[in-house]
């Protein structure tokens, strides 16, 4: 009985890999293609630059600081205390702008994970929709140097992944 039973699947399990159905998607290009990506982008643009600006002004401070800083390290009227006071103004202003630069890249990190995530749930919808009105076992992100080989019956389903989204 047991013999029965391993070769029934030995011999069913060739069959069911012809039955199989692979496909590729290209993600990249279905992801630029969306307008919530360039809205996105816009949006990390505007962001980042308002990062820049606020950082331009903390860098400015420190530098303005250390030119001060010149100006009374060689005079020999000016007390050492008054130095010290100085030099450890400039290293606090310092430390609070790369904290400052720090807390920008995290936000600026947080709100593209944001901002993409309903992006990437559209486009695995998509694919999941495509992949179940196709029969297909497995779609894989056709991405350079991802796949090192694709047959002749694998499908490319980007184009209906793109249909699906109305691009």
């Amino acid at each position: 009985m047991f013999k029965k039973v391993i070769l029934a699947v030995a011999l069913a399990l060739p069959f069911s890999a012809f039955a199989q159905k692979f496909g590729t998607i290209d993600l990249e290009s279905v992801f630029q293609a969306m307008p919530e990506t360039a809205a996105m982008q816009t949006q990390l643009t505007d962001t980042s630059k308002k990062y820049e600006e606020e950082f331009a002004k903390l860098q400015e401070e420190v530098n303005k600081l250390y030119a001060e800083f010149q100006n009374i390290q060689n005079d020999a009227n000016t007390p050492e205390s008054i130095k010290e006071r100085r030099i450890q103004e400039i290293q606090e202003r310092a430390q609070k702008v790369e904290q400052f630069r720090n807390t920008a890249q995290q936000d600026l990190a947080r709100l593209q994970e944001t901002l993409m995530a309903p992006i990437q749930s559209k486009i695995q919808d998509a694919v999941k929709a495509v992949g179940a009105e196709g029969s297909f076992t497995f779609i894989f992100p056709h991405e350079e140097g991802l796949l090192l080989y694709t047959g002749n019956d694998v499908v490319d389903v980007t184009p209906q992944v793109r249909a699906k989204l109305g691009l």
